[in-house]
């Protein structure tokens, strides 16, 4: 149930805040409630997962995006994500997310959410994911060309999303 409120708190505060353009960061600041936390009492990891959709609806909505992917009847889809924890978080600490774009090719979209705390990162993940159609998958070109009118220039792919895909790539005759 918090993270249904903190999704309507978020769809609500969203239109009082500025657009971003498409390699923009959204930074969401958030607090850790109880229901966040585990047996350790601390953020739980799965939260982590969680409040990351949140991230990327933000960034979604406010970059242009999401008005077309609900036009469209588009499908916003994880494939893949990798996380790494480097603190924890306690009850009631403030921390920010941060979410950006980092690279697309032709299919996919490749993010990294950030939790900070006082300015030292807390956890990052990196996150694989397309839309999806009716009959496949809206390549990221178009999905920038339609929500934007334009399409930025694809960045250069980051060293850490090479080494993930080469990792995926080993996984992927994995049973």
């Amino acid at each position: 149930m918090n993270l249904y409120f903190r999704l309507l708190l978020l769809m609500i505060t969203m239109r009082f805040r500025p657009r971003l353009g498409p390699l923009d960061e959204s930074v969401l600041r958030m607090r850790v409630l109880p229901n966040d936390l585990d047996l350790n009492r601390h953020m739980n990891n799965a939260r982590f997962l969680l409040l990351m959709d949140l991230g990327r609806v933000d960034l979604m909505f406010r970059g242009g995006m999401g008005r077309l992917v609900v036009q469209e009847g588009w499908m916003p889809v994880i494939a893949s994500s990798m996380m790494r924890w480097r603190r924890s978080l306690m009850p009631f600490e403030r921390f920010e997310l941060r979410t950006r774009v980092l690279y697309w090719d032709d299919k996919w979209f490749y993010m990294e959410q950030r939790f900070v705390r006082q300015g030292r990162t807390v956890a990052i993940g990196l996150v694989k994911g397309l839309i999806r159609c009716k009959g496949g998958h809206v390549a990221p070109e178009r999905v920038f060309t339609k929500s934007l009118g334009f399409t930025p220039e694809t960045p250069p792919r980051p060293t850490a999303i090479e080494d993930w895909l080469a990792m995926e790539s080993h996984l992927s005759g994995v049973d």
